[in-house]
């Protein structure tokens, strides 16, 4: 099963129509396709094959949604970058990868040739605004190439994407997804009969599981696809009101956004019934105040890259329970373990496990950390949480450290051995502290050396200096010693306490 057939069926089930506006700009399902043909039929002519690895290195626009659909057709691998990332990070995907082509713009060019440079198997880089040296234009690449491209009929469990994520130590890990997983993921979301919705508005990251399962959702459902190539706030309000999706999915600190935002009340957002959240934890506070503000009710779900995002959701339309991520989706169970892993009752707090069809195959050449999370046809997901009776789970601890901003995550060791590196610095511990607009954001806790002097701001403006603003800590807590256990292990629990 290739999952690139979700799109041709799109095609099969609802004709031709607007399938994607972007800035302004229209196009049919009929025409992505064709452009989709070409541009895999362009691939195959430098030497991409079956199997074969492609960086995707963009921000949200038509050429992501091409792009996806080209490499899967060709039985290829799509590596989803953030765009954002640093050169560190993205030379380290380009090589662990392995791919063999990169399709970005001139925006990322200066990264994009550093990180080619120490990755010998990238032996193309296309670029989709402009002609420059030593890369393909991809217009170009496009027109020359023929749209007779026949899909290639991969097997259920060869890899259709591969997507990196923050790993237990700091370093990205490659997720791997096959063709079943994704094909399936979209599936669930399938309506009786030949019902088309209406237009849904996407401003999530197509980098992101997230994202790109709400894509493909749209391509089931026959749901035109308005896209933002980032979200902005009073844009979102804007194309709310012009287009009228019924559908908005987003995350907690777009949310946040939106309360705050002074322009709210300029825009008509009723058309919207279906406001979702994902990605990260949806705060109580942010709930209930979305609620008075617009009278809507924000449907939280939850779902992690390993599973491929879709895993559990309030039921929409039913019963919402606000500070639960809901029931397990269509094909997914999910239980709470123990640590002999026995099943918990009702109310009694575990570690959430989950199976289905989406599940990952495992980490790209990591087998002890596939090993680790993959045990009996489960995935240990490292979060701590609970059934109540009538089968939604509460998530009420993260069993892992990783502190997740504005649905990103970021390691508090990456954090540490910066504050480490400061010369009066004797121990850091850091955690993360509830945050209005980010969801989350990062608190240091330090230990001076002996006879030592240091200000808050001194420690701030020494991490500024070698870690992004992102991962720069909000605020310092000095303190005499780090909570430890007989191992020696710095208790973060407890840390969070002292926050």
């Amino acid at each position: 099963m290739n999952v690139a057939q979700v799109a041709e069926d799109n095609i099969k089930k609802f004709g031709e129509y607007v399938s994607l506006d972007f800035e302004g700009q229209e196009f049919t399902n009929v025409e992505m396709d064709r452009v989709a043909r070409k541009l895999g039929s362009g691939l195959r002519k430098i030497g991409v094959k079956r199997g074969d690895r492609v960086v995707v290195q963009l921000p949200n626009c038509p050429e992501v949604l091409q792009s996806f659909q080209a490499v899967w057709k060709i039985g290829a691998v799509i590596v989803p970058i953030n765009f954002l990332i640093g050169e560190e990070e993205t030379t380290h995907i380009y090589q662990d990868s392995g791919a063999v082509a990169v399709i970005s713009s001139s925006d990322f060019l200066e990264k994009a040739e550093t990180a080619r440079s120490k990755a010998p198997k990238v032996t193309n880089l296309i670029l989709i605004d402009k002609e420059v040296p030593n890369a393909l234009y991809y217009p170009k690449l496009v027109e020359e190439s023929s749209d007779d491209l026949e899909m290639v009929a991969t097997d259920d469990d060869e890899l259709a994407i591969l997507i990196y994520t923050a790993g237990t130590t700091g370093r990205p890990k490659g997720v791997m997804h096959t063709n079943y997983a994704l094909y399936s993921n979209a599936k669930m979301q399938e309506l009786p009969g030949d019902v088309q919705l209406p237009p849904m508005l996407i401003s999530l990251p197509l980098c992101h599981s997230y994202g790109i399962a709400t894509m493909n959702t749209c391509f089931i459902i026959g749901a035109k696809i308005i896209l933002m190539r980032w979200f902005q706030v009073e844009e979102f309000f804007r194309l709310i009101e012009k287009y009228k999706p019924a559908i908005a999915p987003a995350v907690p600190m777009m949310y946040q956004l939106m309360l705050m935002s002074p322009e709210a009340d300029k825009y008509d957002l009723s058309s919207v019934g279906i406001w979702i959240s994902g990605s990260a934890p949806l705060s109580l506070e942010t709930a209930r105040a979305f609620k008075e503000k617009f009278g809507a009710t924000i449907y939280e779900g939850w779902g992690l890259t390993e599973a491929f995002a879709h895993n559990s959701v309030n039921p929409l339309g039913g019963l919402v329970k606000i500070g639960s991520i809901g029931l397990p989706m269509n094909g997914v169970e999910v239980k709470i373990f123990d640590e002999e892993d026995n099943e918990l009752p009702p109310s009694q707090e575990g570690e959430i496990v989950l199976r289905g069809p989406t599940l990952m195959k495992g980490y790209w050449n990591m087998p002890d950390e596939t090993a680790e999370v993959l045990k009996g046809g489960w995935l240990r997901t490292g979060d701590i949480g609970y059934k109540d009776e009538d089968g939604y789970i509460f998530i009420t601890e993260r069993k892992k450290d990783l502190i997740i901003k504005a649905g990103e995550n970021i390691f508090p060791r990456e954090v540490e051995e910066v504050l480490m590196a400061h010369p009066k610095v004797a121990e850091a511990g850091v955690v993360g502290i509830k945050d209005e607009v980010y969801g989350e954001d990062i608190k240091a806790f330090v230990v001076l050396k002996p006879g030592e002097q240091a200000t808050e701001e001194e420690i701030i403006e020494h991490c500024k200096k070698r870690l992004t603003s992102f991962k720069t800590p909000k605020t310092v807590q000095f303190i005499d010693d780090l909570p430890k256990n007989l191992m020696g292990k710095v208790l973060k629990k407890e840390l969070r306490k002292l926050g």
